[in-house]
């Protein structure tokens, strides 16, 4: 479903407070319609601009992720850019770095990523995610947490009115023991919302799929809006035998969309990340009046 995304995420009148207008492409109808991958091309090459030499970047996975690796590999190739280092999020995505020679590491020994561009399957209004359509949430999560900056590249198809909008799957990451009976538990904690699990198989052969970290993934399907996101995800990650899900929640700090109007890039500076700690926090009202309190103890 299309829609007008250049208002989508706030509205004019917060948008003129916390956007820095220097990033916003203003819409311009298209002179020939482009295709889907093209859409996604021109999001990608777009996050790639604010890619700076010296970096340590995260690299995505996916359709839309694989312009950005390529774009990345094409300025290293001709000078624009130099010492670069990636991290991959998949073996996927590692294979492909390798192939055009962009230099990989990983979190052992770079904690702190400077960037990461990735794609997401979903974004809502408040730049919240889902992702791991493609199998590789895990990892992506990872990855993307120890992001100074984490931008999201998409092209409009992906916006939604709220996660699991688009009626396709929300995956969890499951250990293989005793799947159906996590697949169960699943479904119990959304039965309100109409939730229904699936197994994730490989075509038609009914052998499930394996993730790059041996373990299956579990597509919950709703009816109906899963209601408070962070009493959702707090929820999954607490059932024994869930490894992680795809709800990408407060993490993206850039969400740049590409459709028939334009590029757009929306910027969430209410969101600081703390690269010091590996963790990121919302600096609130309520937590610096907590954290005076604090100091006077």
């Amino acid at each position: 479903m299309a829609i007008a995304y250049p208002h989508f995420f706030v509205s004019e009148k917060v948008k003129s407070k916390i956007l820095n207008p220097s990033l916003i492409v203003s819409p311009t109808q298209s002179p020939a319609i482009l295709s889907q991958d093209e859409l996604k091309k021109i999001a990608a090459y777009k996050a790639v601009e604010f890619v700076e030499s010296g970096m340590v970047l995260g690299l995505g996975t996916g359709s839309t992720a694989k312009h950005a690796v390529d774009r990345i590999a094409e300025l290293l190739n001709i000078g624009k850019l130099k010492s670069i280092v990636g991290i991959p999020t998949s073996s996927i995505t590692h294979e492909q770095a390798v192939k055009l020679g962009i230099p990989l590491s990983d979190l052992n020994t770079h904690p702190i990523v400077d960037l990461a561009i990735d794609g997401a399957d979903e974004v809502d209004p408040q730049m919240n995610l889902v992702k791991g359509r493609g199998g590789s949430l895990l990892r992506e999560k990872m990855v993307e947490a120890a992001s100074k900056k984490f931008i999201v590249i998409v092209d409009e198809s992906k916006l939604v009115s709220h996660l699991g909008g688009t009626g396709l799957a929300m995956p969890v990451e499951i250990v293989p023991f005793c799947w159906e009976f996590t697949l169960k538990r699943l479904e119990m904690l959304f039965i309100e919302a109409g939730c229904v699990g699936k197994l994730r198989v490989i075509g038609e052969s009914g052998e499930p799929c394996v993730t790059d970290n041996g373990n299956y993934i579990i597509d919950l399907y709703f009816k109906s809006d899963m209601g408070d996101l962070k009493a959702a995800s707090d929820a999954i990650l607490r059932l024994a035998g869930v490894v992680e899900h795809g709800m990408f929640l407060d993490m993206a700090t850039t969400v740049i969309v590409a459709g028939k109007l334009g590029v757009s890039v929306t910027n969430n500076f209410w969101h600081v990340r703390a690269a010091c700690n590996f963790s990121s926090w919302n600096l609130t009202p309520l937590l610096r009046r907590q954290r005076k309190w604090m100091s006077k103890s």
